[in-house]
């Protein structure tokens, strides 16, 4: 087989694009809500429900980061696309919002998948000083695949019903399984990566980062400060994205009285400023290292950068003019990749080969976590108080995950260091390492 030149961009396009189809089959029921609704008589209280179930079950993903790294990134990660498009489908099959809301868990728990597997291949993939802009890349396809799905799924509403949204967006996914299992290979076992690029990947990554091929322990994990110092600010920063994901819409809707038409030609704006982001995100660390900036440190003034920015969405409540709110919302989608990007992707600075998917999907659990508490606070206070409130505590809220990210995580420094991170025991202390 011809060798090929850049066959890790290659393999994260690949990535991209199943991220892209994850995106867009789980923000499909957000476009159609306004007719799903309608059709089936649900409240927004019963709304929150349904997307606190999707929540729930996607804080799972725990399970699926261990999957993928007992099975292998590439039959993993197919078996999941294939559970997640089928049970897309099949939600136009529901009659009711309890049956809507068992789907949508079941779908939570399949596309729990995306995270870790991204953080894998970035992992696998990449040199330490790449893996900023490879994660970047990875994530354009959680804001492309959002973005893609109001004109596509209003369009189909509209054509068609809501049902035969949920079937063309599912559907796509067995498309992308095809192209996965006939072109995803492994670096090992990539017939096409020449020896120099191998070489670069290799040379790149740091050496006490490589991992023992054992399985992940998760209470290992769990006693580390560095774990809890990526945990914490997803936590608090996830809130955002499902806010823009699963309540834009409606807010569009209800609030600033805009039509599907009109939804479907202004709720993507904040997902393509989600794409810039995701690559603004990864420059800025490696500009930084270049500059000389540590790794780790590069990672935290990225993300610090992006939590300033997120003050803007503060503002989104007390401006008149719904395009000034569209704006606001687009600086907010930029401002939170911009530092989502850096915090997912420090899995893989921090935790070996071996860990990197179980790590990625115990971290995502917290922000889902938050993201589930954030939706349910909304779906029973949005009558009485309106979306204003919550808008101003999504400003605030990435400025204490920067706090967390400064003083918690620790950097690894060498080959030979177990854990410079530290242990903490059951009774909390802390084994010293040298």
């Amino acid at each position: 087989m011809p060798k090929l030149r850049g066959v890790r961009w290659w393999m994260m396009g690949l990535v991209m694009l199943g991220s892209i189809l994850n995106y867009l089959t789980r923000s499909t029921l957000a476009v159609a809500a306004p007719a799903v609704l309608k059709d089936l008589n649900i409240s927004q209280q019963e709304y929150s429900w349904i997307v606190g179930a999707f929540q729930g079950a996607i804080m799972l993903q725990p399970i699926c980061g261990y999957v993928l790294d007992v099975l292998g990134l590439k039959k993993g990660f197919a078996i999941f696309a294939v559970l997640w498009s089928l049970i897309s489908m099949s939600h136009g099959l529901a009659h009711s919002w309890q049956a809507l809301a068992g789907l949508r868990g079941l779908l939570g728990l399949a596309e729990g998948s995306a995270n870790p597997a991204g953080m894998k291949a970035t992992a696998e993939w990449f040199p330490a000083k790449e893996r900023g802009l490879a994660g970047g890349v990875y994530n354009i396809g959680a804001s492309f695949g959002s973005m893609l799905a109001p004109p596509l799924v209003a369009w189909a509403v509209l054509t068609y019903n809501w049902q035969s949204a949920f079937v063309i967006t599912g559907g796509l996914g067995f498309v992308w399984v095809a192209l996965w299992l006939l072109l995803y290979q492994s670096p090992d076992t990539h017939k096409g990566l020449s020896a120099e690029e191998r070489e670069y990947i290799a040379a790149g990554q740091e050496r006490f980062l490589q991992g023992d091929g054992t399985r992940p322990s998760v209470t290992h994990i769990l006693r580390r400060r560095n774990f809890w110092g990526i945990a914490l600010p997803r936590f608090l920063a996830d809130p955002t994205w499902g806010t823009l994901t699963f309540w834009l819409p409606l807010y569009l809707s209800s609030v600033r009285h805009m039509d599907l038409k009109q939804i479907a030609l202004t709720a993507w704006l904040p997902f393509l400023a989600a794409d810039l982001g995701c690559l603004f995100g990864g420059l800025v660390s490696m500009r930084l290292q270049k500059a000389g900036v540590g790794l780790i440190n590069a990672r935290r003034f990225a993300f610090t950068l992006g939590a300033f920015l997120m003050l803007g969405v503060g503002f989104v409540g007390f401006v008149e003019s719904p395009y000034a709110a569209i704006a606001l919302l687009s600086l907010a989608g930029f401002a939170h990749q911009t530092l989502s990007v850096t915090v997912i992707t420090m899995a893989s600075d921090l935790f070996k080969k071996n860990e990197v998917a179980t790590v990625a999907g115990m971290a995502g659990t917290f922000g889902n976590a938050g993201l589930l508490i954030f939706s349910l606070l909304i779906g029973s206070l949005v009558a009485t108080i309106g979306y204003t409130p919550f808008f101003v505590c999504l400003g605030v809220l990435d400025l204490v995950g920067a706090l967390v990210l400064w003083t918690v995580v620790r950097e690894r420094r060498g080959e030979g260091v177990d854990d410079s991170d530290g242990l903490v025991n059951l009774q909390g202390s802390r084994e010293t390492v040298v």
